[in-house]
């Protein structure tokens, strides 16, 4: 039997996690063709480990065929290659579902999928419990929301960093707001929360809080969403951001699996 053909976009440590998930055996029914990374050497070197092609623009990618392409690299990549991958005969799998916060977009990538016969996977990331929520959001209506704790040193260099922010011992609420604004603030920080509204109310009726915890030992996502007929609350610390990762090696076990949870 045929392997699908797989794609990667980014070359760090989440691309890392499914590498080795396809070097382990836990996807034995991929092969990785090819990788596309902002660094070259660092593609090539990653290329190098799991046997793969690397690539130095998405055309060079799509040549490869691959039926499935998956992101782990950042907003603007989704933004910049989704186009090219729905109309060169790959579904997508994403990570970085901030890019979806506009809705113009989000709307013109599902029109794409559509008329391309083709599909876009939302990987759930460090949250999970898509199913639930959608569920939620198809009995009634909803209202979301979702509070994320970090290390305080994690917000270093984002827009929302405040001076002497490494020395409190106290946590401090840095933004206060809805998923459209957050993502807007930080893009590579809060996919996870755009991914909660598309799967519930939507990014500007998603509230979210942002708050800095000094000596906090994992990231921690509290969600809740609320309605007439069910409640829902969803509490997951993550102690390291593989996890993402392993989101994506569970859609793409999930996609040929005769059972789908």
């Amino acid at each position: 039997m045929r392997k699908h053909r797989l794609a990667l976009i980014g070359c760090g440590r989440l691309s890392t996690v499914v590498g080795n998930a396809l070097k382990d055996g836990l996807l034995p029914e991929y092969e990785l063709v090819g990788v596309l990374g902002k660094n070259q050497e660092r593609a090539t070197s990653f290329a190098e480990q799991f046997n793969c092609k690397a690539c130095t623009d998405i055309d060079e990618l799509l040549d490869l065929k691959p039926d499935f392409t998956a992101e782990a690299a950042s907003v603007q990549s989704v933004r910049e290659y989704s186009e090219a991958i729905l109309k060169g005969g790959s579904d997508f799998i994403v990570l970085s579902i901030g890019a979806f916060a506009d809705e113009a977009f989000y709307e013109k990538i599902k029109k794409l999928a559509f008329e391309n016969e083709r599909k876009v996977y939302l990987a759930n990331g460090a949250i999970g419990g898509f199913d639930i929520i959608r569920t939620a959001a198809l009995m009634n209506d909803i209202t979301s929301s979702i509070v994320v704790k970090k290390e305080p040193h994690s917000f270093a260099h984002t827009a929302i960093y405040k001076e002497g922010l490494e020395s409190i011992t106290e946590k401090e609420l840095l933004f206060s707001g809805n998923t459209k604004e957050a993502i807007a603030l930080l893009p590579n920080h809060v996919n996870i929360s755009v991914a909660l509204a598309l799967a519930s109310t939507g990014p500007e009726n998603t509230k979210i809080e942002i708050e800095a915890v000094p000596g906090i030992a994992r990231e921690k996502f509290i969600i809740d969403v609320k309605g007439e007929k069910i409640d829902v609350a969803l509490s997951i610390a993550a102690k390291s951001g593989h996890i993402a990762g392993w989101s994506v090696v569970a859609v793409l076990q999930n996609i040929v699996s005769p059972i789908v949870f």
